[in-house]
């Protein structure tokens, strides 16, 4: 596998002293592809308590985060795909993976994968065939964090732990850019082989893989935004973690959503938002 941008194509993890090799996203692996079938993106906001799922099960459905404790609840039958972004979820919500994560598809970046390598070893040691990594294009490695040493990774640390940009990327023919936008540039990735790009919530790059994997058809469920500031479908007052979401919303999250459902429109797909709370938020999505 050859990756641009010295993305390194494996990951390799010790745990407890035996060497665990993860491969990177690859678009052009067979068995990542979606073969132009409709999939279901389901987020963590609030509405999604009240959302009736019996007609959804047999669809391909992309969890993130938090939300594949659904699989508790009901039967979904194709789970094609699982994305974690910010190793912090890590460690606000090691449960949730210990109870419900088997084996399905998993998306990570490096650094929740060196939060999983400590926090739950046997998952990475039984699960690391169903592991693929994500690279965000401007900055490889991630959200790091806190808690885990760089020098653990047996990496190109200076290029992995290095921001690039998104102006860089603006020639790049797998990246849409927009340059121009203000306070910060925004964009949308084309082809996440080559890395995605960050928006401030992992359903921005679960979207990003569902393109990249050749789906027909994107489907968001509870990307609600304005009502953040509650608890995440699975979580209560006392244990929700803290959201970022309210002051990322208009400078960062909807106009990269609006330049990707735009982009993504010309190349034959259409992202299509069904959260009632965030619904007259997006001029770019269907």
């Amino acid at each position: 596998m050859v990756l641009t941008w010295g993305l390194p194509p494996t990951a390799r993890f010790n745990i407890n002293n035996q060497l665990i090799t993860i491969r990177a996203f690859d678009a052009n692996d067979a068995q990542q592809s979606l073969h132009k079938q409709a999939v279901n993106i389901i987020a963590s906001g609030p509405s999604i308590a009240s959302l009736a799922f019996s007609e959804m099960l047999d669809d391909p459905t992309i969890f993130v985060n938090g939300s594949i404790s659904l699989i508790d609840q009901y039967e979904f039958t194709e789970v094609v795909g699982y994305v974690i972004s910010d190793a912090r979820f890590i460690h606000h919500q090691p449960e949730i993976l210990r109870k419900h994560y088997t084996g399905q598809p998993l998306y990570a970046t490096l650094a929740v994968l060196e939060a999983m390598a400590v926090t739950h070893p046997d998952i990475m040691r039984t699960y690391h065939a169903a592991i693929r990594v994500l690279y965000p294009v401007d900055r490889p490695w991630g959200v790091k964090s806190n808690r885990l040493l760089f020098s653990k990774l047996a990496f190109r640390k200076k290029l992995l732990n290095k921001k690039k940009p998104l102006s860089y990327f603006t020639d790049h023919p797998n990246f849409i850019i927009d340059s121009s936008h203000k306070p910060n540039p925004v964009g949308a990735s084309l082809n996440i082989t080559y890395g995605f790009v960050e928006a401030g919530t992992v359903t921005y790059v679960a979207t990003q893989l569902a393109f990249s994997r050749h789906a027909s058809t994107i489907h968001l469920y509870g990307i609600d935004l304005l009502n953040s500031s509650q608890p995440r479908f699975y979580e209560n007052e006392d244990n929700s973690a803290p959201s970022k979401l309210d002051k990322a919303i208009r400078d960062r999250i909807v106009p990269s959503f609006n330049l990707l459902g735009k982009a993504y429109k010309e190349h034959g797909v259409s992202v299509i938002n069904h959260s009632p709370v965030s619904k007259f938020l997006f001029d770019g999505l269907d």
